[in-house]
């Protein structure tokens, strides 16, 4: 085995380690710690109890207080349980307010489900580890997966896999169905259509990667090869299908299907058997499982040897009636897969959904920069060729265990990739950001080759550092113990907003402090986005105002040294950027002081004085 294999199923241990430590309710970690740190929530009011699309029990819940319900993203791993009782492993689906949704991985509904005392909590996902451990291991089961492996890891070069040049694609002629693209976008999808092996497309923030990459999949489609994407969010995913769409490509949508919206889900599997003629045989069959489920639930917990047996018949009746469901539903779906051009999904979602054998012409990956290496290898032995998409200079995926980020459990595999791939193209072109707000990013991360085009140039000043040095808006330490805050910088951003007279509506407030964004939904205007730094990333506004929070005697800038992390955050703005900080904590790092300087040259430094007095 590869040492880097070997590192790679170590970091995976870590991890599950780290999983099971944070997770786990018992002696030594009380509920009200996982409450407090956002990792559980407790009580909840059920609501709805279904049985989902593949007989999963699936409950909707009503939280009876607003909490900090971050964490749990669509898909994560959860526990429901109860004190006195076994919990039950399952998934979450979604969150909106104070409602929410999960389904439970069990054959029925817990008898205590709707008692007093029920609760859910994040809990270490087994399935998925095992999915990527055994992706890694199976690395060396296929030539070419472990010809790419060695490429990517620098133990071979690329052109042993490539047989066309980047010279070549780009003098080869094609028909756009977007006659919108620029010459390095055209460029890149003339690469997708001649790439054998594997090909970055390395996107900066605004440069229209996404759209270069479904101009990428009509043309691939218009040469008959059949095409999978993916993302690692669920987020990335319905982007990049909403842009197929939109485009006409026939795509299926895998995976978690509850918390897409509706044009979307016309095009998954749900959505695409409810005007099926099988749609009127699986629910004559539901409610006759139903039936029998029903009959069986009236024999009550103490019963005698014949009721015993009949409920197990009962029982069996049901799980048969379920089974055949079930064979139904697989053979829609198979044909639903031959039909696409395009099959989307999440690695896991692919996972769960693929065949072993499923093989396609082209592996398509947006936001690779997202993505731990082994959700990768999860997919590459079902292609022939592969395209990341992403940009490195961006946020890394997150991992939870310290010990598997020094291992470089975090180091995505576009990351990885971007060491040793020789078949690159750059997106050269921002049309996100005014031009001032682009220049910085572009000198100090991609060496001064991301343009503007003229239409985006300043009309006003667009960039504002305020700086609160002399103020005494320090940092202080948030109710969770943890993350930090600054009442300051908060009271600072309502004279911003009504000095510059800014509509809350246009207006994104963005930390990389969790609790400095927990104190600022209490403390600004309902219609303005609030998020942290790594939520907000792929996302765009009119108006960002970016608090920087650090303030203190030592010049201690914690999370702040992670350029990555400013480069996100400085690039999601297109009009106006509010960032607020102190200079004398952060002007000691080389990065900041840049920044400052930049700031001061064109024009956009000011002392926070100038709003207080």
């Amino acid at each position: 085995m590869h040492p880097h294999q070997k590192s790679l199923l170590t970091s995976i241990n870590l991890e599950i380690k780290e999983q099971n430590k944070r997770y786990q309710l018992d002696a030594g970690v009380g509920l009200k710690q996982l409450k407090h740190e956002g990792l559980a929530l407790h009580p909840i009011n059920v609501t709805r109890k279904t049985f989902g699309y593949a007989d999963y029990p699936e409950i909707t819940f009503n939280l009876p207080f607003y909490t900090d319900t971050n964490n749990f993203k669509s898909n994560s791993a959860i526990e429901c349980f109860i004190a006195g009782e076994d919990p039950i492993k399952g998934v979450f689906i979604g969150m909106e307010g104070k409602r929410g949704s999960f389904r439970l991985f069990a054959p029925e509904f817990p008898d205590w489900i709707e008692d007093k005392g029920v609760g859910i909590k994040l809990a270490p996902d087994q399935y998925t580890n095992q999915c990527m451990i055994d992706a890694v291991k199976n690395i060396d089961a296929s030539l070419t997966i472990q010809k790419l492996f060695e490429n990517i890891h620098g133990e071979s070069k690329f052109g042993d896999l490539r047989t066309s040049s980047i010279e070549e694609s780009k003098s080869q002629a094609i028909e756009l169905s977007n006659s919108q693209l620029n010459t390095s976008q055209i460029n890149c999808v003339k690469g997708i259509i001649e790439n054998e092996s594997l090909l970055i497309a390395h996107g900066p923030p605004g440069t229209g990667k996404t759209t270069t990459l479904i101009e990428g999949v009509i043309q691939l489609i218009k040469q008959g090869k059949k095409v999978v994407a993916t993302a690692p969010s669920n987020a990335a995913v319905d982007n990049f299908a909403k842009g197929l769409i939109d485009a006409k490509v026939k795509i299926l949508r895998v995976g978690n299907s509850l918390k897409v919206d509706d044009l979307i889900f016309q095009h998954t599997s749900e959505g695409r058997m409810q005007n099926a003629k099988e749609q009127k045989e699986i629910k004559r069959l539901k409610i006759q499982a139903e039936e029998f489920r029903r009959m069986a639930l009236q024999y009550k917990r103490s019963f005698g040897k014949a009721e015993r047996e009949q409920r197990s018949l009962l029982f069996r009746e049901m799980k048969k009636i379920r089974k055949e469901i079930r064979a139904i539903q697989a053979y829609f779906e198979e044909k639903l897969l031959a039909e696409a051009d395009v099959i989307l999904g999440t690695p896991i979602g692919l996972k769960n959904f693929l065949t072993e054998d499923a093989e396609f012409d082209a592996l398509i990956m947006d936001e690779a920069g997202q993505c731990i290496e082994p959700l990768a290898w999860m997919l590459f032995p079902s292609a022939k060729s592969w395209v990341l998409a992403g940009d490195p200079y961006q946020l890394p995926p997150t991992v939870l265990s310290d010990e598997a980020t020094k291992n470089g459990f975090n180091i995505s595999i576009l990351e990885k990739a971007f060491e040793n791939c020789e078949n690159l193209y750059f997106l050269d072109t921002q049309y996100r950001m005014r031009k001032s707000l682009a220049d910085f990013s572009s000198n100090y991360f991609y060496k001064g080759k991301l343009k503007t085009p003229d239409n985006q140039d300043d009309t006003d000043s667009h960039l504002f550092f305020f700086d609160t040095a002399g103020t005494g808006f320090d940092e202080a330490t948030g109710e969770n113990g943890s993350s930090l805050t600054n009442q300051g910088e908060l009271d600072l951003v309502q004279k911003i907003i009504e000095e510059f007279k800014l509509k809350a509506k246009d207006i994104a407030f963005i930390s990389p402090y969790s609790g400095q964004v927990q104190l600022a939904k209490d403390a600004l205007l309902k219609d303005i986005r609030i998020s942290t730094i790594d939520s907000f990333q792929g996302q765009e506004k009119e108006v960002i105002i970016l608090s920087l929070v650090r303030s203190n005697e030592d010049a201690i800038i914690g999370f702040l040294k992670d350029y990555r992390r400013m480069n996100v955050a400085m690039t999601r703005a297109k009009e106006q950027l509010f960032v607020i900080g102190d200079s004398v904590t952060i002007g000691q790092d080389k990065f900041y002081a840049e920044f400052l300087t930049y700031v001061e040259r064109i024009g956009g430094y000011k002392s926070a004085w100038e709003l207080l007095g």
